[in-house]
């Protein structure tokens, strides 16, 4: 009798980890459609709303939303000590938002989520110049190799090449920048609470801009400003999720499902489909981005356990 249960609770044990997999996938994926549907809903807002007021809105909406759970943790844990290094980050994100934003109002759809990916290759240079990490000859390859499908992708010297793409590569530096302060807060700050005062500082800080070029928004524009901010929140809590089920570097490779849920509604809706170059950039980016994840993950785990903690 005791085998026969050991055996039966290994079996529910399996069957629980094959379960919880599967959702974080499904998390991943659908984070990841969340993330392409609402770049195609920017850049169909922003031909008649400006990016400044959109960034201002979807920073508006988002910290609206995350009150109720401040509520929950507390308020009273914001370390003010920290807000300088707050600020910081806010202002490169604000930026990060305009460029991005600016990047999809004037690129193919596909084009401009396959060089955000250019995010994890810029993380190797900012991370040793903010963070003081070490970085190995063949991360350094990789790195070399991705930025060679940027290349292929922008082509420069081209008549293809576009001022849309260059902002979307800036908006990809802005946004590694972005993450590698967000490790610095996280040393004394819970996920939450940097999320919620990042969207609370941005707000103010993208109203100036909105004013200037602000238009009220028909019914019809309300809808989609308010669809995108709700979604795009409802996004980053279904990646956390995600996030806590899967290893970070198993949910790198899932993150590239955008460009398929890209191409698919750059087709349907704006009649865009990617050029041969741009897929073999893209192939040039995806493998050297999940190359630096997994070798990330082989190195964290031959670093000391309180380390890697």
């Amino acid at each position: 009798m005791p085998p026969a249960m050991s055996t039966e609770s290994t079996e529910q044990a399996g069957r629980y980890a094959t379960g919880r997999t599967w959702e974080g996938v499904l998390l991943m994926v659908f984070t990841c459609a969340c993330f392409a549907g609402m770049s195609a809903a920017i850049r169909h807002i922003s031909a008649e709303i400006s990016v400044f007021q959109i960034a201002f809105i979807r920073n508006g909406i988002g910290t609206l939303i995350l009150v109720p759970f401040m509520f929950r943790i507390g308020f009273g844990s914001f370390d003010l000590s920290r807000f300088k290094l707050f600020a910081i980050r806010a202002v490169i994100g604000v930026c990060a938002m305009w460029a991005w934003y600016s990047a999809l109002q004037i690129t193919p759809l596909a084009e401009a989520i396959t060089l955000n990916f250019t995010v994890s290759l810029w993380m190797i240079p900012v991370a040793i110049l903010m963070l003081g990490e070490r970085v190995g000859p063949r991360r350094w390859i990789a790195t070399v190799v991705g930025f060679a499908g940027v290349l292929i992708v922008l082509q420069p010297g081209a008549e293809t090449m576009s001022v849309g793409g260059l902002l979307a590569i800036f908006a990809a530096l802005l946004f590694a920048t972005s993450m590698a302060l967000v490790r610095l807060l996280a040393r004394s700050e819970s996920p939450l609470a940097i999320v919620f005062y990042m969207n609370l500082i941005m707000t103010p800080l993208s109203l100036g801009p909105a004013l200037w070029w602000w238009q009220m928004p028909t019914m019809e524009q309300l809808g989609w400003l308010l669809g995108i901010g709700c979604v795009l929140t409802i996004a980053h809590f279904s990646m956390a999720r995600a996030l806590s089920i899967m290893e970070a570097t198993a949910i790198v490779p899932l993150d590239f499902t955008r460009l398929p849920f890209a191409v698919l509604i750059g087709w349907f809706a704006f009649g865009e489909f990617p050029g041969i170059w741009t897929w073999v950039g893209a192939v040039f980016i995806v493998a050297s981005a999940v190359y630096i994840a997994r070798r990330e993950a082989l190195l964290a785990g031959r670093r000391p356990t309180a380390i890697g903690a």
